[in-house]
């Protein structure tokens, strides 16, 4: 086996995977998704409990986010005392 094959052999593959895509804009839409299925009866009464907690979680992140992105225009507004 010559040097070159063997220095090929030892580099890593640069190539990745693409990172995983999930935005806000999914979880908000995940959200209305459970809104629709639950209104619509697809949840069994033994699987509302497991699906209301999943849903307490989701709203309350959004809420998280979103007023951490109201503060972040307010504070972006705010003059910096210049």
């Amino acid at each position: 086996m010559s040097d070159e094959n063997k220095t090929e052999a030892q580099q890593p593959a640069t190539e990745q995977a693409p990172a995983p895509d999930l935005t806000v804009q999914d979880l908000t839409a995940m959200k209305s998704i459970i809104d629709v299925a639950s209104t619509r009866g697809a949840f069994k009464p033994n699987e509302m409990t497991t699906v209301g907690t999943v849903y307490s979680k989701l709203e309350a992140f959004l809420n998280a986010v979103q007023a951490q992105q109201d503060a972040q225009a307010e504070a972006e507004k705010a003059p910096t005392g210049e």
